[in-house]
């Protein structure tokens, strides 16, 4: 990254579009240790802490998630990690839980932001969210290569799974507490059953 003069806190708020190498090093400012962003389309988005019935699904799901990466040895999960698109520097999301498919003998974690979006991403809704907002973060994975996103509801009980058709037009397949959760091709063979998420 080329050098150049650290932003504080006035200027951030000033600024109108950002990059992800502008968060970066607002990253490391030593104000902002304690705050969480992600970057929409030059945009900063602080992230508030989650509440309670938010950090229980996602334990739960990344429960159920890590028994089949173990069990199949293929891919990694991660934790509200930064995923951006190479060639797009104004977009970097951090979902909730991601799951990407590689060798990981062949890949070790790298200490920074990932440069390619994750091929599943999964969002929780928390209760400032709306349910535009959550299809919009849907939308920007599956532009940006994506290949499935899961929108998680707690008070509908139940999950959107969100791809894109042959045509590009996003689909929703919405599945309730009674249905399952499936992997499709990006987790062959994995099964959910929703009614053990939302017990």
């Amino acid at each position: 990254m080329r050098a150049t003069t650290m932003d504080g806190p006035a200027q951030i708020n000033q600024r109108r579009r950002f990059t992800v190498a502008d968060l970066w090093r607002i990253a490391q400012l030593p104000e902002y240790a304690d705050c969480h962003f992600e970057l929409i389309e030059g945009e900063l988005k602080e992230m508030a802490p989650v509440g309670e019935l938010h950090g229980s699904l996602a334990i739960h799901l990344i429960f159920h998630l890590n028994a089949y990466v173990d069990r199949h040895g293929v891919g990694r999960l991660t934790v509200e990690t930064g995923y951006y698109a190479l060639g797009d520097d104004e977009t970097l999301l951090a979902p909730d839980i991601a799951f990407r498919q590689l060798d990981t003998s062949a890949n070790p974690p790298v200490r920074g932001w990932v440069e390619r979006l994750p091929d599943l991403a999964v969002e929780i809704k928390s209760s400032r969210d709306t349910f535009a907002h959550m299809r919009r973060k849907a939308e920007l994975y599956l532009r940006r290569g994506t290949q499935v996103v899961w929108l998680v509801y707690p008070e509908r009980r139940g999950v959107d799974v969100c791809t894109l058709d042959e045509a590009g037009a996003i689909v929703l397949d919405f599945i309730d507490e009674t249905g399952s959760l499936s992997g499709g091709d990006t987790l062959p063979g994995f099964v959910l059953e929703l009614r053990r998420l939302f017990t």
